[in-house]
């Protein structure tokens, strides 16, 4: 059962379109993974749109009678024949520690790097601009850990398949794990496991050898 949700607050920023496109792809992951929190989006959406209809009606002031023949635009709409066809949609698959998984669509629609791989750990970078934020794909081969560290900004983890456990518990596909500074932890996996990740700065290593990473901490995630 997922146990971990975006804020109300995000989803509320997400229903009015004012996230970063990031964040915002994690959301949209999320709800498809999520359907309680899809439930809340679609009402928020209504509500904001109900909002918007109201407020343009009431600051409609002009003159109600108008040359406008919208039978006639409506026939010019629907007769373009420029207009591209909507096809369906087709789910895309990624092949991952000798199994298939789907890959949520609002990632699967963003161009990535192939997986570069450092021990138990593989990543794959989305191509997107959006300012200091980096979002990846980031694989956790069976038996894989990484060490504790904590988070010079934030650290969002949206868990795809298999599932991982650190000092707060075991997350599920669909958990929606926010972390930032105040948090410290050691992720690992017993089976394996496939996150979405986005970090708006390098993690900070905290223990023993791995501090030797440190340096290079904003290359993991």
């Amino acid at each position: 059962m997922i146990k971990h949700h975006p804020t109300q607050e995000m989803l509320t920023q997400f229903a009015e379109g004012t996230l970063p496109a990031s964040l915002s792809i994690a959301i949209s992951a999320h709800l498809e993974l999520c359907p309680c929190c899809a439930k809340q989006v679609k009402a928020l959406e209504n509500d904001s749109s109900e909002r918007y209809f109201v407020e343009t009606d009431n600051d409609f002031d002009g003159d109600l009678t108008t040359d406008v023949d919208f039978a006639e635009m409506l026939n010019d709409i629907t007769s373009d024949d420029s207009i591209t066809q909507v096809h369906r949609y087709i789910p895309q698959t990624l092949q991952y520690q000798a199994k298939e998984v789907i890959v949520p669509r609002a990632i699967a629609s963003i161009e990535r790097s192939d997986f570069s791989q450092v021990g138990k750990l593989s990543r794959s970078r989305l191509v997107l601009e959006d300012g200091e934020l980096r979002a990846s794909l980031l694989q956790i081969a069976p038996g894989g850990e990484i060490p504790n560290h904590t988070h010079t900004g934030f650290e969002l983890t949206l868990l795809l398949d298999g599932s991982f456990e650190d000092e707060s518990g075991t997350y599920v596909a669909g958990d929606f794990i926010w972390l930032d500074g105040r948090h410290s932890h050691t992720p690992r996996t017993e089976n394996g496991c496939l996150c979405f990740t986005l970090v708006n700065s390098a993690l900070h290593f905290n223990k023993g050898l791995s501090k030797l990473l440190n340096p290079i901490g904003n290359l993991i995630y």
